[in-house]
């Protein structure tokens, strides 16, 4: 995020916390608690901490720190623990919190689920400090906005909010969406991969990317549809940083004024501070007694070129449903273990459209257990007029959640060559949806390569579908 103030002499940011000077010994602050932060997830997962979600309960138990719930705690705080109940007598990461007691988190189980995750992710970094024992340390009222704050406490809530975005959303785990065309819906899918909400998501985007983009949250003037908007906050990525300012206002039938519902989103153009924006928003919760959603944005220069293959198409919809007049192969991937398709998502759409299809499969996979091998494709006549075949391409080991990358890449690009050579057999485009991103847990910029290798390079017509966000908690 954005942190002018206290500007050094060399232009960077002077750092005046005692806390955080303390920690950082001489070292970079933003450095070293990223460095630190990657150092415990690294251990974690070596001590079974699995993911996306990744659980902030338990890193904070294998650090040693208890745990309390308590309804009369604004959101979440750590202080020394003068109960004495520890909920982790064996810590295989304690050496990583240098207080000399016992440390307990205290957090607040009513807040939202997304909210109360990285509240308790936030307060586990204050761990880290080797002072923390001294005060019970609580977020600031303005979530580490220097403006809004009377001191320099905010400094080191901006770094407890860094080390909060590694535990919960790590670089190697956002990987697939930070440099990449952005897309809301997929952005929207991906958070519920996370289990954040999406702010934290969309802050932890702008800070990942390399791309020029940055991220918006605004809100209504007045509870009502026509009324402007004003601008929070901006927080831009290292490429990009539009010129826009907190408090600045945006007209309420703009692009943001789409955005009537809670996980409604939008897509257009806005103008601020005499730039062109290409911007794509979203509706988060409203702020207590409000009915309208206050709105993110991500905006990216009007002129940022598009970095997705001329090749690929990309649509928001049902990939069920292809939108086309001529003969489609409709690509989806299955797994290595499950002898029918599953029961959620890209799968279950197609059950209910083509139940037939669903039921060759099953029989395929059942006649020859070597039919599962991965890089393996069951081509099915899904229906006549114009011909639409559905490809099941086993590219995905096992099923089930918190392992990462259970797609297997080598087995997808032998599988979408196969569905490239019916397709140019077939004289047909292939439509898919975001193979391998979901429940795969695979990297869309990996997936895409191989999308563009084994379909675009060879003339196909590729159209990727994103379903469009539902209402859903945000």
């Amino acid at each position: 995020m954005s942190v002018p103030a206290s500007a050094g002499p060399d232009g960077g940011l002077e750092w005046t916390n005692a806390s955080v000077r303390a920690f950082a010994a001489g070292d970079d602050p933003l450095e070293k608690v990223v460095s630190t932060s990657r150092q415990v997830m690294a251990a974690a997962a070596d001590n079974g901490l699995k993911g996306p979600p990744f659980d902030p309960f338990a890193l904070a138990e294998m650090l040693g720190l208890a745990l309390r719930a308590r309804a009369d705690v604004a959101d979440a705080r750590v202080t020394a623990d003068t109960v004495g109940v520890r909920s982790t007598p064996h810590a295989p990461l304690s050496g990583f919190v240098p207080a000399g007691v016992p440390l307990v988190v205290e957090y607040n189980p009513t807040r939202p689920h997304g909210r109360m995750r990285y509240n308790v992710a936030h307060e586990v970094a204050h761990a880290f400090f080797p002072d923390v024992a001294e005060a019970a340390r609580h977020r600031t009222g303005g979530g580490a906005l220097p403006q809004y704050g009377g001191d320099d406490s905010w400094q080191l809530e901006l770094l407890c909010n860094v080390a909060a975005a590694e535990f919960l959303m790590p670089a190697q785990a956002v990987a697939g969406i930070s440099d990449v065309d952005p897309d809301i819906d997929f952005i929207m899918a991906q958070r519920q991969r996370f289990d954040v909400s999406t702010e934290a998501l969309l802050r932890r985007l702008a800070s990942a990317t390399t791309r020029p983009l940055a991220v918006l949250a605004a809100s209504r003037l007045a509870d009502r549809a026509d009324s402007a908007f004003r601008i929070e906050y901006v927080v831009p990525s290292a490429a990009f940083s539009p010129d826009a300012h907190r408090g600045e206002q945006v007209d309420a039938d703009s692009v943001l004024g789409a955005c009537a519902a809670v996980g409604q989103t939008a897509r257009g153009s806005l103008m601020i501070g005499g730039t062109a924006l290409r911007v794509q928003a979203v509706g988060v919760p409203p702020y207590p007694g409000r009915v309208l959603p206050r709105v993110l944005v991500i905006a990216e220069p009007a002129e940022a070129p598009v970095t997705s293959s001329a090749g690929l198409r990309y649509v928001s919809g049902d990939v069920a449903w292809p939108s086309a007049s001529v003969p489609v192969v409709i690509g989806h991937v299955t797994n290595s273990t499950a002898r029918a398709w599953g029961r959620r998502g890209v799968a279950a759409a197609l059950s209910r459209r083509f139940p037939h299809a669903a039921t060759a499969y099953y029989y395929w996979a059942v006649a020859d257990a070597a039919n599962l091998r991965p890089g393996m494709v069951h081509f099915t006549q899904a229906s006549p007029d114009p011909p639409v075949w559905v490809a099941s391409m086993v590219a995905q080991i096992g099923y089930g959640q918190g392992t990462p990358d259970r797609i297997a890449y080598t087995a997808l690009a032998q599988a979408l060559t196969t569905v490239g050579d019916w397709a140019l057999e077939h004289e047909a485009e292939v439509h898919l949806p975001r193979i391998g991103a979901g429940q795969g847990g695979g990297r869309w910029d990996l997936i895409e390569a191989e999308i563009d290798e084994a379909l675009v390079r060879r003339n196909l017509t590729v159209v990727i579908y994103t379903p469009s966000s539902a209402w859903r908690p945000a």
